[in-house]
């Protein structure tokens, strides 16, 4: 299977009543026992990878290693890869795009990219944030990848006060909206976990919704009734497997 006919098998894994479960991993070894487990797609996950490597979030770990990484994971596993891109490790358009062409180069058919300004507690003006959604959907026309572009808004990870989530609903519909003009084929709302929110998302927007489960997040059922295409878990899954490491370490150490 080709690259571009696992781009487009990754798209066509998104449908509503029946959601695409993204186990999020952090490198080719945790990508294998994901694809052993039976995973449709393999998707990595910034906070996870940065810290299996050593590195804080938020684009810390050095995008020549993050290149490295996809590359070693795309080439471990058979199933369609998408990236945890952050904010494409560029401000301008241009620099997105350079970037972009080359995770996708690496091996990747999906990319995650947010509209959060990486180190600041701000978003990028839905203007800017289409001009650089718009330069990654070049780069992958350029390359002949129909790359799943999930388009990621931290405005709900931004308020800490859930009771304030239901005022930014609007907002959000605005961003998807005008994110998907500019090419993107998801929405992606982390820290969303209002089941009203999450329903007046999906049924306002014709993008498939990616909804992360976190402390509080509805059930799986609960998620697909709302009408959501997309689950990922984020950093869960590594926090579980290096807590379950601790504990069986910690045991093998008792009494040394």
């Amino acid at each position: 299977m080709t690259q571009a006919d696992r781009a487009s098998q990754f798209a066509a894994l998104h449908v509503k009543g029946r959601p695409l479960i993204l186990y999020n991993i952090w490198d080719a070894g945790s990508a294998r026992s994901a694809a052993k487990a039976g995973s449709k797609a393999i998707a990595t996950g910034s906070w996870s990878m940065a810290a299996a490597h050593g590195f804080d979030d938020g684009e810390a770990i050095p995008l020549d290693f993050i290149e490295t990484i996809v590359g070693r994971i795309a080439s471990s596993v058979a199933l369609p890869l998408t990236v945890d891109f952050e904010g494409g490790y560029a401000k301008d358009p241009d620099g997105v795009a350079k970037n972009a062409a080359r995770i996708i180069e690496a091996g990747a058919v999906g990319l995650n990219f947010e509209d959060r300004i990486v180190g600041a507690g701000a978003l990028y003006a839905i203007a800017d944030q289409v001009l650089r959604i718009k330069a990654i959907r070049s780069a992958a026309d350029r390359l002949g990848i129909a790359v799943f572009i999930n388009a990621r808004t931290d405005l709900f990870l931004l308020e800490a006060d859930k009771t304030r989530h239901s005022g930014l609903i609007d907002a959000a519909i605005e961003r998807a909206q005008a994110y998907q003009q500019a090419g993107c084929n998801g929405f992606f709302i982390p820290g969303l976990l209002d089941e009203s929110g999450i329903a007046a998302i999906c049924a306002a927007s014709t993008l498939p919704v990616n909804v992360m489960m976190m402390g509080g997040a509805p059930d799986r059922e609960t998620l697909i009734r709302l009408g959501v295409s997309r689950i990922s878990y984020g950093p869960g899954p590594y926090l579980a497997a290096q807590a379950r490491f601790v504990e069986q370490c910690a045991a093998s150490l008792a009494g040394a």
